[in-house]
């Protein structure tokens, strides 16, 4: 199992471009399985969960904020 990366040490810009960075490579891969019997249920489930653990760390920043 893969180690999970801390985004404590990330600042508030670079959280916002992971987010960005993530939402347009799930889409693009929602795009691309569309047609395609061959999917990777897994990624788009990763990438989902990537997302929302920036989001939560963003969140956390601005109620201490």
């Amino acid at each position: 199992m893969a180690k999970k990366v801390s985004l404590k040490n990330n600042s508030v810009e670079d959280l916002n471009r992971l987010v960005a960075e993530k939402r347009e490579e799930l889409r693009s891969l929602r795009f691309s399985v569309a047609g395609s019997k061959n999917r990777n249920v897994k990624l788009a489930r990763k990438l989902r969960k990537e997302v929302a653990r920036s989001l939560t760390e963003l969140n956390a920043r601005a109620k201490n904020a």
